[in-house]
């Protein structure tokens, strides 16, 4: 048996030792297999309950949507207005806690409603080394976090999905449209309508590893994309650019860092 078999195992019997299952699905790769191994492991005794809110990008919505469709696991939407909580339309530094704190909460209800006693997300090794606030209020909230149980990190994740064959085992990593603006400036729906057309505009034209940054309120964009990808999104500014500046951005830059996750999340 190989390291990641032995993970697996372990998973698997973590997963089967609830007997049933709610998961904070999110259509990312953590939270698919993780939905995938308790369809195959408790079969329809699982929920997977995917958050659609004004953060999250539509075509991670409609990933998420034929993911579940694709590989038969239960799904239920629930729809969810952030922007309607000052401690998270305020875009603190907390804001994370206060939104997983509320989604958290009605995830019980949903749990109690469908009978089922364990509550659990995508959360692996590696993100227990990032400032994740949201983590807090999900550990505060029991949620349970089967990946860590089970000693399985980001790339343990990927090669799994990977060895079984899932179509999604390379999607980039996304993160909800509010990590795209600078703590402290308030959230409304036409900068989240704004950063998101505008990575849809680099997706478009091959870049899926993106993130569009606002800053200035909305003045300014800084683009972030993995080094090796710099000079391809050079190559193209002729036609990226007119379809940026549509969208009312005055300055628009390449950040020659790269792709950074978790640029704004600091303590600080």
């Amino acid at each position: 048996m190989n390291l990641h078999e032995d993970k697996l195992k372990k998973l698997e019997q973590f997963i089967s030792d609830k007997g049933t299952l709610l998961i904070a699905y999110s259509g990312g790769t953590d939270s698919s297999l993780l939905a995938v191994i308790t369809k195959k492991v408790l079969n329809d005794k699982h929920l997977c309950v995917l958050v659609d809110s004004p953060l999250i990008p539509r075509r991670d919505v409609r990933r998420a949507r034929d993911i579940a469709e694709r590989y038969g696991i239960c799904l239920k939407m629930l729809p969810f207005d952030p922007l309607k909580i000052p401690e998270i339309r305020n875009n603190q530094n907390d804001r994370c806690y206060h939104c997983k704190k509320k989604i958290c909460s009605t995830l019980k209800q949903i749990a109690g409603e469908h009978g089922i006693t364990t509550i659990a997300d995508g959360t692996n090794l590696s993100d227990l080394a990032e400032y994740r606030p949201g983590l807090h209020a999900a550990s505060e909230e029991g949620i349970c976090h089967p990946f860590v149980e089970a000693g399985i990190d980001k790339n343990d994740i990927r090669e799994i999905a990977r060895e079984m064959g899932l179509e999604f085992w390379d999607i980039p990593s996304s993160a909800c449209l509010a990590s795209r603006m600078p703590y402290n400036e308030k959230l409304d729906s036409d900068k989240l309508e704004i950063i998101e057309r505008g990575e849809n505009i680099l997706h478009d034209c091959g870049i899926m590893q993106c993130r569009v940054r606002l800053h200035d309120g909305g003045s300014f964009a800084r683009i972030e994309v993995p080094e090796n990808m710099c000079s391809d999104l050079v190559s193209k500014r002729d036609w990226i650019m007119p379809k940026l500046r549509k969208l009312g951005f005055h300055y628009i830059t390449l950040d020659l860092e790269g792709y950074r996750p978790g640029n704004f999340d600091k303590k600080e």
